[in-house]
């Protein structure tokens, strides 16, 4: 018995991943976002029970209106029992020196995309009674130097979560954020490669005065990496929002996630830069 059609975004690697599979063998239908055909059809081979690749770009208002029509025809008047809203990209760097065409995409991509996914699939969602659940990050609550493209795109989508969870409950539709802190995913894997992206785009001046401390960063977050939770933890927080009988409005992944927001929620403001400059050596 199927526990009713979910569509994911951002299902080629990671979380997104994770979620695919695992919402899939707990007896969903399950519509698995990607942007390439071989990234869908090697998650359908993998996958236990039904998932079926969904080709999407969350910037690309013809491809959502697409795959909405897909999604529609194989539901029909069941509707959506939820949607979850996991795509996304990371800028980072000192923001003295992120080009606003880069910052411009990583707005576009974490947080339009997911209003505009949102918007589209609204109505099937209703038809249901479904929920949504939106993955942002333990960086939408704590911020960190460096990361302010990505954490302010995250940051943003906790709002809006709130707002749209108080804007649908008339309907009893329940919105939902996953904030996970460091999970074992490529992200973080190619974190060395993305710090020696970023000094390489630094003009000399920004090397002068960033670079010691983005290169500490980079060692901080492949350590981080390392011992990141498996990303089938929150494929469960997933599955958690989308069937308890009481979900709740956001779910913390991680004993580094919950670490920062208690830290961040105890010491006073000054007392967390410090620690975090001293963990930098900045």
């Amino acid at each position: 018995m199927t526990r009713g059609a979910v569509v994911i975004t951002g299902s080629s690697t990671g979380i997104g991943r994770a979620c695919a599979l695992h919402l899939a063998a707990s007896g969903f239908q399950v519509f698995a976002g990607v942007r390439r055909q071989e990234d869908g059809d090697a998650l359908q081979r993998e996958a236990t029970g039904t998932l079926d690749p969904l080709l999407v770009d969350v910037t690309d208002g013809s491809a959502i209106a697409a795959a909405r029509e897909r999604v529609e025809a194989s539901v029909t008047s069941a509707g959506l029992a939820g949607l979850v809203n996991n795509a996304g990209i990371a800028v980072s760097g000192p923001l003295e020196f992120v080009p606003i065409d880069d910052l411009r995409r990583q707005l576009e991509v974490n947080l339009l995309g997911h209003v505009a996914v949102t918007q589209a699939f609204l109505p099937l969602i209703r038809r249901a009674r479904g929920r949504i659940v939106n993955v942002t990050s333990v960086g939408g609550r704590v911020a960190n130097a460096f990361l302010g493209p990505y954490q302010s795109s995250k940051w943003a989508l906790e709002a809006l979560t709130d707002v749209l969870r108080k804007e649908l409950r008339p309907w009893g539709i329940h919105v939902a954020a996953i904030e996970p802190g460091a999970i074992a995913t490529p992200m973080w894997e190619k974190g060395a490669d993305e710090g020696s992206e970023i000094l390489e785009r630094l003009p000399a001046e920004g090397h002068q005065l960033y670079g010691k401390a983005i290169r500490r960063m980079v060692d901080v977050a492949a350590r981080l990496g390392e011992r990141g939770a498996p990303p089938e933890r929150v494929a469960s927080a997933v599955e958690h929002a989308l069937t308890a009988r009481r979900p709740r409005p956001r779910y913390l992944v991680g004993v580094d996630a919950r670490v920062q927001v208690a830290l961040n929620r105890l010491l006073p403001a000054r007392a967390n830069d410090a620690l975090e400059a001293r963990l930098l050596r900045i």
